[in-house]
């Protein structure tokens, strides 16, 4: 590799590894701190050894995901990529079409790998570090296996090369990924009011939702939508029951 692949991938390791300790931080600050008397937290927070493994396995994982925009960003210097920086190519109409798009393939490339790494060979060496808490934290939400957070690394990798994607679009994919995550692993029921819980958990994969999943390996796979959960039998609808 040429020097300048090395120069990115530190640059995208400060990046990556910063948004995450952005993002799980002021999420732990907002919601267990200032916030804490307005949720129904979990009745057993982690303890702190817990939280420390979570972040050096973030930590880990980031330097993978930079490893992966590295390659990207190499792949596109030579113009293999299908990435595009003026939005007149394709209209602006496209960037939300993509961005959609995109999300809708995540989830089911997610929901398919992660109920693969929850079979009993695999889930040893790919997913038990993000499961060590029972009860997960905002602090959790990038703690993966040094070999999940590879296969994950590789939708982003290998989408570039398939759909045309505008640089913003996918600086906005990054971050609703990182954001979504973060929520999704609050560790507590986010509204207390359970009618509007189960309408958006009818459709979106949330913190109360996921929350199941840490508890009931067997339920919950899917990233963003519950589509592939209902349709496949892996979703529990009376979930607030069980937290």
């Amino acid at each position: 590799m040429r020097s300048s692949f090395w120069i990115d991938w530190l640059i995208f390791c400060g990046m990556i590894t910063g948004r995450y300790f952005l993002a799980a931080g002021s999420a732990h600050w907002l919601f267990y701190r200032c916030l804490s008397k307005r949720f129904t937290l979990v009745r057993q927070p982690p303890p702190q050894q817990s939280i420390f493994k979570d972040i050096k396995l973030s930590v880990c994982s980031a330097a993978i995901f930079a490893l992966s925009a590295a390659l990207i960003m190499l792949a596109y210097d030579s113009g293999m990529t299908r990435l595009y920086t003026s939005w007149q190519l394709y209209g602006l109409w496209y960037l939300g079409v993509s961005f959609v798009g995109v999300l809708v393939l995540q989830d089911a490339y997610f929901y398919f790998t992660h109920r693969a790494f929850h079979q009993r060979a695999l889930f040893r060496w790919l997913h038990r570090g993000h499961h060590a808490s029972r009860t997960p934290t905002p602090w959790t939400s990038f703690a993966f296996d040094p070999p999940e957070a590879v296969i994950q690394s590789l939708f982003i990798l290998g989408v570039v090369f398939v759909v045309p994607l505008h640089f913003a679009t996918l600086a906005a994919l990054l971050a609703t990924m990182t954001i979504w995550s973060v929520i999704n692993h609050l560790g507590f029921q986010l509204f207390s009011y359970r009618p509007l819980n189960r309408w958006l958990g009818n459709w979106l994969i949330g913190p109360a939702h996921h929350l199941l999943h840490h508890r009931r390996y067997t339920l919950h796979y899917g990233l963003y939508f519950t589509f592939w959960d209902r349709l496949l039998g892996t979703h529990y609808a009376d979930y607030l029951k069980q937290l």
